[in-house]
């Protein structure tokens, strides 16, 4: 899949994806970070529940959405890895709440 081009000296963080512990270069955006680390289902499409992974890695095909430190509808190829993060995998389309309000997100 992917394979790092440099690893001369590379400084390691942890996260967590799906509770599995996962060593990742820091600095990398979340999308590459757990592609580098073998991860190739990040979350399930809304209609037909196909697994989905990253597309456009710049934030315009939403494919790379997870649920990040309990934060659902966040695109992974935008964000910055960081040490003890929490990453899972989302599975159609998430609930926001906004005030007393819910309302329906579409990816």
């Amino acid at each position: 899949m992917f394979i790092s081009l440099n690893d001369d000296q590379v400084e390691m963080v942890t996260v967590f994806f799906e509770d599995r512990e996962l060593s990742v270069r820091k600095g990398l955006p979340i999308a590459a970070a757990l592609l580098e680390a073998g991860v190739a289902h990040f979350r399930n499409a809304p209609v037909t529940g196909a697994a989905r992974a990253p597309f456009c890695m710049m934030g315009i095909c939403f494919d790379c959405v997870l649920i990040i430190d309990g934060m659902p509808n966040q695109q992974s190829c935008m964000v910055e890895v960081r040490d003890g993060m929490r990453l899972a995998r989302q599975s159609g389309l998430a609930d926001v709440m906004s005030g007393s309000d819910k309302e329906q997100l579409s990816i």
